[in-house]
């Protein structure tokens, strides 16, 4: 009978470390690498963000769509492309072509603003996201793990979180974008002027990504054998969190709905840019120094801190009704991303086994993703059904169960508070 693996430190300092230490060649490299793939992200976010908050109003504005139709349409799109990264993930591992998987990942945001030109009804928007989402789900899993391939185990914190403050910078850069090209439309959105520039930023990240050098690993063939991994075979804490980390996102409704909120309670277009601007820039000032925070506190207490921060946010989204507490909010939602999103993939790319590292980060995509259907629609359903305030009220419970949770899972095993994420 298969037996549980014993659980360990997170930080893993039991065990000696017999493992050479890299040169000063290697941690060169590593940070080289670490910083293209961070410009690359930085690049492709501007291109994504420069539309993204335009969505919503898109649907509703020249198509009709209800909250309840656009929740169903970011619940699909996200859910069906986050199948995609456990597979991504594990053919990284596998064949060793990370690299190959994020480029063919990213190419689909061109493919992705050509179909929103094109688009005539919702139909067609809802087949552009599909399309961009499944880009994401097949290049996330491969790049962060060569992020994590690149940094240290005692550096995962800063590694993943310089790689979100670039990531963030350029989602900030391009919804700055947007706002100029919109204010320049004389009073009317051209939204389709907004896809075609946000083009641009897409094929110079393309490019940038063409010149990071993957580690050279012998490719399994197809003949050999390839360590599998199981359920099971994952540390308890691990399994435990991706649980967590299910639950948590049937709250985490689709961003569009924080936005769609801001527009509910008078915010216009351009002001509705302007806050998710703000968003943006709070967390692109912070996820570095949390990143590098985690590494010396633990991830645990940022995590715990980080969703407590999700659940105070949320909360005010459903009771605030005035134009400075929505200002307040999107700075708290900044501080709640800086501390969650790089922390939550160092943290499993400690506990992952080293040869599935890919694997494990592609399965917490696929589960967050998964859940991110069920979310949508329930928000849409609760917005249209209940009232622009109940799932918001949602989200804020299930954030705080995802407190507790936490909290218990990494108290197992008696480390003292310096070992524990």
């Amino acid at each position: 009978m298969e037996q549980e693996p014993e659980a360990r430190p997170v930080s893993e300092p039991a065990q000696p470390n017999n493992e050479a230490q890299p040169s000063a060649e290697e941690k060169k490299r590593g940070f080289r690498n670490i910083l293209l793939i961070g410009l690359t992200s930085m690049f492709m976010d501007a291109s994504t963000e420069m539309v993204y908050p335009l969505i919503p109003l898109y649907l509703v504005t020249a198509f009709g769509a209800t909250p309840a139709l656009v929740g169903v349409i970011e619940g699909i799109a996200e859910s069906l492309a986050s199948l995609m990264k456990v597979f991504s993930g594990y053919l990284g591992d596998r064949y060793k072509r990370k690299k190959a998987l994020a480029i063919g990942g990213y190419s689909t945001a061109l493919i992705y603003k050509i179909a929103l030109i094109l688009s005539t009804s919702w139909v067609g928007v809802l087949t552009a996201r599909v399309m961009d989402r499944f880009g994401k789900g097949v290049r996330v899993a491969p790049r962060d793990a060569l992020v994590s391939e690149n940094a240290a185990k005692t550096k995962q914190g800063t590694a993943f979180g310089l790689h979100k403050a670039l990531d963030m910078l350029g989602s900030a850069f391009g919804v700055l974008a947007s706002y100029f090209i919109l204010r320049a439309s004389a009073g009317t959105a051209d939204y389709e002027r907004v896809f075609l520039f946000s083009m641009i930023p897409a094929v110079f990240g393309l490019i940038i990504l063409s010149f990071v050098r993957e580690q050279k690993q012998a490719r399994v063939k197809k003949t050999e054998a390839h360590p599998k991994v199981s359920w099971k075979s994952l540390d308890i804490r691990l399994r435990l969190f991706l649980i967590t980390a299910f639950v948590f996102n049937l709250g985490n409704s689709s961003n569009t709905f924080l936005l769609l909120r801001s527009y509910d309670v008078g915010y216009d277009a351009v002001s509705v840019i302007l806050l998710y601007l703000l968003y943006n820039v709070v967390s692109s000032a912070l996820c570095l120094p949390m990143g590098k925070l985690s590494d010396r506190i633990g991830k645990k207490r940022l995590l715990v801190f980080g969703y407590l921060a999700f659940s105070l946010t949320y909360l005010g989204f459903a009771v605030a009704k005035s134009g400075i507490a929505f200002l307040l909010l999107f700075v708290l939602y900044g501080v709640y991303t800086a501390m969650t999103a790089g922390v939550e993939r160092a943290l499993i790319a400690v506990l992952a086994p080293s040869e599935h590292k890919g694997a494990v980060l592609g399965l917490h995509g696929t589960l967050t993703g998964i859940a991110l259907l069920p979310a949508s629609v329930i928000a849409g359903l609760l917005w249209n059904n209940v009232s622009a305030s109940a799932p918001f009220f949602l989200g804020a419970a299930l954030s705080f169960v995802a407190v507790v949770a936490i909290a218990l899972i990494f108290r197992r095993g008696g480390e003292s508070s310096a070992q524990i994420v």
